[in-house]
């Protein structure tokens, strides 16, 4: 009985060993498919799988290598929103792009300073960030200073009424005057102080000009000296825009040259700029120079810390091949673009680089006039190729 169960294990055995030899020749090499994980495009492996990099499951990629273009249906096109356009010469010119800020200009600051020592009486603005308009009353001052210059002026005016003819009484008059018009009053004031006959210890300050109050240097009841400061205000009519530029980089910028100023999250929206100095010294604790330039700055588009880029011209060619930066696809083995042969049909290319600025870039060598290069959704095809191929589209050399 054991004898007749171990010879039937035997037939078994040999029976499943003949059924499975074979099974790899019935592999995916045969059938023609391979898998590939999406987000690595460089795993390919002959059966379904997991990505070794991100753990993902293999889809199956259909690999024909005679076929190096790909083909879309109008549908697809739209939906990849595939734009293209035909190959053409033009001036091109090439920027280096610089990392700035917005500096408030020296010129737009002003310091409002009390011109009598005395009591702050009442302080109208009291927070910074507030905007001012030009005559705005920004606090009103108590001084008994100004109140004893006020009574001589009063005794002055009445010893001159009294005798008009007495030279020595009208310098004294005169000496009166001038020192209330050094505590900031105004004719209309002396004017009202000699017909109303009484002292007013009370003097309210206007704001010099229009901007922000950037600092408060006193608070409601403090005393002032004389020249006192009490309030700092910024304007931002025009601001300083300045840029950072190792000094290898210097000999491609000069004074009085005009450069581009996008602010960072609006780089459409580009301003004229003319260089207005080149700092002479690096920077202290770097390895870097600061150029600098003034803006105008209607609506306070840009205020002080705000980030910026400065586009500077370095060259300029008149006939060059361009091509916007989104329609060049760069990876390791090195750049290409992607041409429309055919309609529908579209093939990579491989290009060599020049120049570039901040949206496109010359094309030196792998272009001709007339052909069609897509213009957006490069990224699109590239990831569409991969999924179908199964690798990286090298892209084929013009010559």
């Amino acid at each position: 009985m054991k004898k007749l169960l171990k010879i039937s294990f035997l037939l078994f055995a040999a029976t499943f060993l003949l059924f499975c030899k074979g099974k790899p020749e019935e592999s995916a090499e045969a059938s023609g498919t391979s898998y590939t994980c999406p987000m690595h495009p460089q795993i390919v492996q002959p059966a379904p799988g997991t990505c070794p990099i991100c753990g993902m499951d293999l889809v199956p990629v259909e690999r024909n290598a005679d076929q190096a273009s790909l083909t879309l249906s109008e549908s697809q096109r739209l939906l990849a929103n595939i734009t293209t356009d035909t190959v053409r010469t033009g001036a091109f010119s090439s920027a280096k792009q610089l990392n700035g800020r917005v500096v408030i200009d020296p010129e737009q600051i002003e310091y409002v300073t009390s011109r009598v020592p005395g009591r702050i009486e009442n302080l109208y603005v009291r927070e910074t960030g507030v905007t001012v308009k030009k005559g705005q009353t920004l606090y009103r001052i108590y001084s008994e200073q100004l109140a004893s210059l006020q009574q001589e002026y009063l005794v002055a005016v009445a010893q001159t009424e009294q005798f008009p003819d007495n030279a020595r009484f009208q310098s004294i008059l005169e000496a009166a005057r001038q020192r209330l018009e050094l505590y900031d009053q105004s004719p209309q004031q002396l004017e009202a102080l000699r017909t109303g006959k009484k002292t007013d210890p009370y003097v309210s300050y206007p704001a010099p000009a229009s901007g922000v109050v950037a600092e408060l240097f006193v608070t409601e009841g403090q005393y002032v000296p004389e020249g006192g400061s009490v309030l700092r205000l910024e304007g931002y009519r025009s601001v300083w825009i300045e840029a950072d530029i190792y000094p290898s980089e210097a000999g491609l910028i000069k004074k009085g040259q005009s450069v581009e100023v996008r602010a960072a999250g609006g780089e459409s929206d580009a301003r004229a700029m003319r260089i207005d100095f080149i700092e002479p010294a690096l920077q202290a604790g770097s390895q870097l120079l600061t150029l600098r330039g003034s803006l105008s700055n209607p609506g306070d588009q840009y205020r002080p810390g705000m980030q910026v880029f400065v586009q500077v011209p370095v060259s300029v060619n008149s006939k060059a091949v361009t091509l916007p930066v989104d329609a060049v696809i760069r990876d390791g083995s090195g750049a290409h673009v992607w041409l429309e042969t055919e309609p529908g049909t579209f093939k990579a290319q491989s290009v060599r680089l020049g120049a570039e600025n901040f949206d496109r870039v010359e094309i030196t060598e792998g272009l001709k006039e007339g052909e069609v290069a897509v213009l957006s959704g490069a990224y699109l095809l590239y990831s569409e190729y991969v999924l179908k191929k199964g690798k990286i589209p090298a892209g084929e050399h013009n010559h």
